[in-house]
């Protein structure tokens, strides 16, 4: 495998921007499929949605990998390997991007040529900043009234803060697109044959060679910004060479400085096969990127990997799939070389684990193979480990940073039909769980019922749908419930003495500090400061203080929600030769929590989603109206061609069942997303009924036992 002409890329854009028609046309171009199938409508579906449920509902559920070959028309010869993944828009199966952004060298960044950057745009963006993926950006639906290429990169340019250059033009909108003009060829570029599969080269048509002249200076002068000799050619009124253009975009892009912008219309078959000579000319290879670990016994010790077969073999397991033949683990190879049949440890639990069977995956179809190296994505068959696990044929030789979790913000509480179903459901749970990190599981004590975690509505929705359909289990489903926090609310000393005597040795612990609010808006960590001198508590006292604190969190003084955004500072104490022991002061810190919360004057914090709406501009003003009865917070509205945009944070816990209402005030038209966007303090009124129910519910409780 040449990895020169290796791309491991993905396609990620907010929700219905057309990341899976754009997939189906790539794999159409590249051969990999001889017939495109659409998301909505007839036929078996896109090849990339192969869950039941992605055809059914039209949506991305989970992400899917393929392997492509492409030979591009006017790049360097020969043929790339595009290792490619499809990701969800949703916001609800955030986790999907998360982890292929983890493991990819770039990405395209797929926007509506109508709607621009929309709120899953931004979720994307800072993905990829995350993970300091390199993108290319594709203008999506140029074929749609009201597509405005130039918009869409002015909104990249203020709404994402990067320097987005428009790298064609289009010939034509809405109804009337026809092609583009490529802006460093200076020729205009038809799209012909039933699937436009002829790519026709023509001269510039006339009336837009003044507007192409324009835009290929801007372009030109924009470029130079990142090329002294780009710059010199521009101020002597030379012609800048092709060549020098493609190495300063592809230097440029891979510094993350730019985001070359492309245009076209998957739909109707227009602007792909230049898209994928774009990748293969602007985006990293894996010799491109510096990849780095920790030494596994020092922490502090990173090591960087190379993306060489000779070397050790270095791998993350990033996805984990249960299927009928056992776990499948999809896996990004960065050092080394895997082979069939050989013996590889998990560098987290030090288990030495074969790789019986190697597979390339298609979509839900599989190649088999015998070995891999780096630069590879494939999965593996049989193993047992965990999502981010890093795997290497040394032991403790070092582990990859893993992937950024967000935490769940909605809970339901599912029960069995019957008692023959539960098994099954507690094996649906398991499995669920394993596969999808922000999908929790756990048993209330209180009620003793099961209670369902994850990202919304949705992505709850679809874990018991699944579980009806491959487990066969009816499951009765529980109204929603926030995950609400509980946070000090101004800062209290404290000073605190444990005492306890009962025969023999006794219990003696003594600690000063004090319990304040982080002051930041939102879901903060526990921070723990000890200023200790003079040995007043042995250092050994110490980390016993910290965890009681630390395990403390779990429930509030209000309403027994989880606590966060709590500082502690340990300033004095004392101890007892014989008496004073770790858990002594251990006890001590969960004792001194529990008084100090109380006399803190705690609050409430309720999670605050950010919502974006689509409306016919008709139904405006009833949409706003019924979002501040929500007691919503109108960020920026906007109309464009008829359609209003909607911004606003509301509080979850006014969110459900907004589809439903959402549709009846637009009669059909309007959609939304919605993500988490903070913790609030909850207004006094609100808090209170959330005080007074969580009460109720605990006194039926009670009563029901």
């Amino acid at each position: 495998m040449d990895l020169a002409k290796t791309r491991n890329i993905g396609i990620s854009a907010h929700i219905d921007s057309g990341k899976t028609t754009l997939s189906e046309r790539i794999l159409f171009y590249t051969g990999r499929i001889h017939k495109i199938e659409e998301v909505k409508g007839g036929g078996d579906g896109a090849t990339m949605d192969h869950m039941e449920l992605e055809k059914e509902r039209g949506i991305t559920i989970t992400s899917a990998a393929t392997s492509v070959h492409w030979t591009p028309a006017r790049v360097n010869p020969g043929d790339y390997q595009i290792n490619l993944i499809d990701t969800p828009g949703h916001v609800d199966f955030t986790i999907e991007v998360e982890r292929s952004l983890r493991v990819l060298d770039g990405a395209v960044l797929v926007l509506c040529a109508v709607g621009g950057v929309q709120s899953q745009s931004l979720t994307v963006d800072r993905q990829m900043r995350r993970y300091q993926v390199p993108r290319l950006c594709f203008i999506y639906k140029m074929d749609r009234t009201g597509a405005n290429a130039r918009r869409g990169v002015q909104m990249m340019r203020e709404k994402l803060n990067t320097d987005a250059i428009l790298m064609q033009l289009p010939i034509g909108s809405g109804d009337d697109f026809k092609g583009i003009i490529d802006l460093i060829t200076m020729k205009a570029l038809f799209f012909d044959g039933v699937d436009g599969e002829k790519v026709r080269e023509e001269p510039i048509p006339a009336d837009m060679q003044d507007e192409a002249d324009e835009e290929r200076h801007a372009m030109l002068e924009s470029l130079s910004m990142y090329s002294d000799e780009m710059m010199e050619l521009l101020l002597s009124e030379e012609e800048v060479p092709e060549d020098l253009i493609h190495k300063v975009v592809r230097s440029a892009t891979q510094q993350q400085g730019v985001t070359p912008v492309f245009l076209g219309s998957a739909f109707k078959n227009k602007g792909v096969q230049p898209l994928l000579d774009a990748v293969t000319r602007y985006l990293p290879s894996p010799l491109d990127r510096e990849i780095k670990a920790r030494k596994v016994d020092d922490d502090t010790q990173r090591m960087a990997l190379l993306p060489d077969p000779a070397a050790p073999f270095v791998g993350m397991a990033f996805k984990i799939v249960e299927d009928p033949y056992g776990q499948l683990t999809f896996m990004r190879i960065y050092q080394g070389k895997i082979t069939k049949g050989e013996m590889y440890t998990n560098q987290r639990t030090d288990r030495k684990e074969r790789f019986s069977r190697i597979v390339r995956m298609h979509a839900d179809k599989r190649e088999e193979i015998d070995s891999a190296e780096a630069g590879d994505i494939v999965a593996i068959m049989g193993i047992d480990c965990a999502s981010g696990d890093t795997y290497s044929n040394e032991r403790k030789y070092c582990s990859l940073e893993s992937m950024f979790i967000p935490d769940p913000v909605i809970k339901v509480a599912v029960t069995p039909a019957s008692r023959a179903d539960a098994d099954k459901m507690g094996k649906a749970l398991q499995r669920f769980r394993k596969e999808d990190p922000t999908f929790q599981v756990y048993n209330d004590e209180e009620t003793s019922e099961t209670i369902i975690c994850g990202m919304g509505e949705l992505h709850l929705d679809i874990y018991v749908e699944r579980m009806r359909r491959e487990y066969k289990v009816e499951v009765e489903v529980g109204a929603p419930k926030v995950s609400y926090r509980e946070a000090p609310g101004e800062k209290v000393e404290f000073n605190y003495k444990h005492k306890k005597q009962t025969g023999g040795s006794g219990q003696f612990a003594h600690i000063v500090g004090s319990l304040s609010p982080i002051p930041t808006e939102g879901e903060a960590a526990f921070e723990f400061e000890e200023h200790i001198v003079g040995g007043r508590i042995p250092k050994q006292f110490i980390p016993p203080v910290e965890k009681g604190f630390r395990d403390s969190l779990g429930k509030g003084p209000l309403a027994d929600y989880p606590v966060v955004g709590v500082h502690i500072e340990l300033t004095d104490g004392s101890y007892h030769d014989v008496d004073s022991s770790e858990r002594a002061f251990y006890i001590a810190a969960c004792d001194c929590f529990r008084e100090s919360m109380r006399a803190s004057k705690p609050i409430i914090l309720e999670p605050i989603m950010k919502v974006e709406i689509e409306c016919p501009e008709i139904y405006q003003g009833d949409v706003v109206g019924d979002v501040i009865r929500r007691r919503g917070l109108i960020g920026q509205t906007d109309t464009r061609d008829g359609i209003s945009y909607i911004n606003a944070e509301v509080p979850l816990a006014e969110t459900f069942g907004y589809a439903t209402d959402l549709r009846s005030m637009s009669k059909g038209q309007g959609t939304f997303t919605m993500e988490l966007a903070t913790y609030r303090r909850a207004p006094s009124n609100v808090q209170e009924d959330i005080i007074v129910e969580r009460r109720k519910q605990q006194k039926e409780l009670v009563a029901s036992r």
